[in-house]
């Protein structure tokens, strides 16, 4: 399970993500690694990981 930590923090990304009309391809919780996973994007070109301390880290691919 996602910390409390994630959790907020997940939440909060995603919000900021629909307030950009970015579509949210994929949302995954990693139980091995115990991160959040993010693919965000038409391209899916927004990759976004929440660490178990509710940091996160951000790259974004361009075509």
């Amino acid at each position: 399970m996602p910390t409390a930590l994630q959790s907020s923090k997940c939440i909060i990304l995603c919000q900021i993500l629909s307030n950009c009309y970015r579509p949210i391809q994929l949302l995954r919780y990693d139980s091995k690694r115990k991160e959040i996973f993010v693919i965000a994007g038409e391209q899916g070109t927004i990759e976004i990981t929440i660490f178990e301390g509710g940091n996160w880290r951000y790259d974004v691919t361009t075509t």
